[in-house]
């Protein structure tokens, strides 16, 4: 049994209901959308075995294009916890507000993005965390910055907000 939290979102019940449509419809036809792909994907497999590609290109062509399905398929997913964890935060009262500030997240970006947990200006700071390493370089590792406590973009957020 979780615990409502009093929401700070500025939004009123009639616009909830509006963003829970929202995001209900986008999740829907997300779900779809998945489920037309795997069906085109199971129904090219199958019919690619009474006519086998003779050229290594055409098998090259064919492994590609399930490839990037399930690339599509797999990212349509992710999009879909997305959705799910703003429809969690609508039910326990935390829809529109940022996870990493606190701040209420504008009606504006919650039209364009309604699953959003960021506002625009700690989204920034994620993304140039997140970018801030060169993987390119020999020996360099697959972590989010250089492992030092200062990391954290809420500090980062708080140096430069504040």
């Amino acid at each position: 049994m979780g615990k409502k939290r009093k929401s700070i979102n500025k939004l009123s019940p009639a616009e909830i209901k509006e963003f829970k449509a929202m995001l209900l419809a986008k999740r829907s036809e997300i779900l779809g959308n998945v489920a037309s792909m795997e069906d085109e994907t199971l129904r090219r497999e199958n019919s690619d075995l009474s006519s086998m590609p003779i050229h290594m290109a055409d098998i090259g062509t064919d492994n590609y294009e399930i490839e990037n399905t399930l690339g599509l398929m797999d990212s349509e997913m992710r999009l879909v916890k997305e959705i799910d964890g703003a429809l969690d935060r609508i039910e326990n009262g935390t829809y529109a507000i940022c996870e990493g500030t606190g701040k209420p997240i504008p009606k504006a970006r919650l039209k364009a993005i309604p699953w959003a947990k960021y506002c625009v200006e700690y989204a920034g700071i994620l993304e140039k965390a997140l970018v801030k390493k060169d993987f390119s370089s020999p020996g360099s590792s697959c972590d989010y910055g250089d492992g030092k406590q200062d990391d954290d973009p809420r500090d980062t957020f708080r140096r430069t907000a504040g």
